[in-house]
């Protein structure tokens, strides 16, 4: 796109986030101005950085998009001239008892620029090991989105998004350049698959990835797994942090983008009309 900056620092981070909303939101402010003092282009918060509770309790702070927690964040990017993406919130559905599971993008001037509404829902049940039914207070969402920025298009997903790979081709169709993974990925499933399905989105959408990550103990039975990481669009790790709260860092070069999917042309060589898709 037009105007586009071609080289940018985006900040991604990692927290363990708990019950206590005004801990949460003090370290996340503490790494916000931080990263943007540092000179990151755009912050990107984990899944529920907010607050993080047992699975299945009703999340008591969910708000409509124009509540007081995005006035907050919105406030933030606007005194540091930052991009800030709020991993993801709870949007409360107006007279419905489940709430939307929302990540939202915020602009240096403290304007909205896209919303997404995480359309997979977690429900698991791995005996001994992990019962997750997020279902259960979370309604999903039915888009797919890509936000056209000056960084760039920006595809916005959540966490357990990341097992559907239809959604990725769908944002990549869509020519999002740099993909968001904000997550709580469980220490049980994601020992095993996180690292090698972030690989898959970032290798076969020639996307890079960027997955800010919750990581360690919540709360009584839930632990996440955490190793938040940017990777470029051949799948080669470019930062990570695997464990304990803070930061992973990087640059994005949209032309190192270009160059790859010039070079090995995939995208072009698709055939969509084989496949059909309901998201929109």
């Amino acid at each position: 796109m037009a105007g586009t900056k071609r080289r940018w620092t985006v900040a991604a981070v990692q927290m363990t986030s708990t019950a206590d909303r005004d801990g949460n939101l003090a370290l996340a402010e503490k790494l916000f101005r931080r990263a943007a003092s540092s000179g990151a282009d755009l912050v990107a918060f984990p899944e529920n950085f907010t607050y993080l509770h047992s699975e299945g309790g009703k999340n008591p702070f969910a708000e409509d998009l124009r509540g007081e927690m995005l006035a907050r964040l919105r406030g933030w990017a606007r005194e540091m001239g930052c991009f800030l993406l709020a991993g993801s919130l709870p949007e409360r559905i107006p007279g419905r008892t489940r709430v939307f599971n929302t990540s939202v993008l915020i602009s240096p001037g403290g304007r909205m620029v896209a919303n997404y509404r995480k359309i997979h829902l977690f429900d698991i049940d791995l005996p001994g090991r992990v019962s997750l039914k997020e279902s259960s207070t979370v309604a999903p969402g039915n888009r797919a989105v890509v936000a056209s920025t000056p960084l760039g298009k920006l595809g916005l997903s959540i966490c357990y998004d990341l097992r559907f790979p239809e959604l990725y081709r769908r944002l990549a169709r869509k020519g999002a350049q740099v993909i968001f993974v904000p997550s709580a990925f469980t220490a049980y499933t994601g020992r095993s698959h996180w690292m090698p399905l972030l690989r898959a989105r970032a290798i076969e959408n020639q996307c890079w990835v960027v997955a800010p990550a919750q990581v360690g103990r919540h709360s009584r039975g839930r632990e996440s797994y955490g190793h938040t990481v940017i990777l470029d669009p051949w799948g080669d790790v470019v930062a990570l942090k695997k464990t304990g709260q803070g930061l992973a860092c990087a640059e994005i070069d949209l032309e190192r983008l270009r160059k790859i999917r010039s070079s090995l042309p995939s995208l072009k060589h698709m055939r969509p009309h084989l496949f059909g898709s309901r998201l929109h």
